[in-house]
């Protein structure tokens, strides 16, 4: 009996000592790893408010950048709005003015055609003689006054003058034609150029818009995902300071 209790307490002493060593290897590398823990505390405390204020800078400058942006886009997008309504004006312009230039050619051929083949007296009575004989009345460019009245005199007519073919009547007609179309095919190149550019500002302004948009929205992105790191670094660095000091109660 003495023998199984001795056994026993010896048994009982291994196992406490065993416990103790636990114990006590525990406590140093508890106090190790504490260390450790509390330096990094430490350093992470010392680092995080400048990044953060680092950070939040960053976002202040986003803003702005993004704001610059969508301002500039507006302004190129007015641009555009603003050169399509001057095109659209322009355009508007050239049809007419060429719808007056080409009615005003065609009564001159049809003038010439008609001295020409000794039929003027005819063609004094269509519409054309009318409208010929409005653009005279009313103002007719590159023709000298006196050739301007021969002219407002024979449209005027009701019979038909004698040996019209010697008469000047045809040279006048023949060089306000050929006036009258150069001025047509100049009025006609203006038009392609004022296009050209239109379609140049236009294309500029588009590539410009679609790249301003592709900013902001690359911005905008980046102002959340910041926004988000922010909160972050800031719930990171209230329980780091949090854990730090609990640490530091427990050393």
């Amino acid at each position: 009996l003495l023998k199984k209790m001795q056994t026993k307490v010896e048994d009982e002493g291994a196992t406490e000592k065993k416990l103790y060593d636990k114990f006590m290897c525990y406590c140093k590398t508890g106090a190790s790893n504490l260390g450790s823990s509390v330096a990094a505390a430490e350093d992470k405390i010392s680092t995080l408010p400048s990044a953060i204020e680092s950070a939040e800078q960053k976002l202040v400058q986003l803003k702005e950048d993004s704001k610059k942006a969508q301002a500039e886009r507006a302004s190129a997008k007015a641009e555009m709005a603003q050169a399509t309504a001057m095109r659209e004006k322009e355009a508007a312009a050239f049809a007419s003015q060429k719808a007056e230039d080409d009615s005003n050619l065609a009564a001159a051929k049809k003038a010439i055609a008609a001295i020409e083949k000794g039929v003027s007296n005819g063609f004094l009575q269509t519409r054309a003689a009318e409208t010929l004989r409005s653009f005279v009345v009313n103002g007719l460019p590159h023709v000298v006054e006196g050739d301007r009245e021969t002219l407002a005199s024979f449209l005027s007519s009701t019979q038909e003058g004698q040996d019209v073919h010697d008469l000047q009547i045809l040279g006048i007609l023949k060089q306000m034609a050929d006036t009258m179309a150069a001025d047509l095919a100049e009025l006609a190149t203006a038009e392609e150029a004022a296009l050209k550019t239109y379609d140049g500002l236009m294309a500029a302004k588009k590539a410009e818009v679609e790249a301003l948009t592709a900013t902001i929205e690359s911005k905008i992105k980046r102002i959340g995902e910041l926004g988000v790191e922010i909160v972050e670094m800031k719930e990171d660095l209230t329980d780091t300071e949090s854990a730090y000091m609990a640490d530091k109660d427990f050393l």
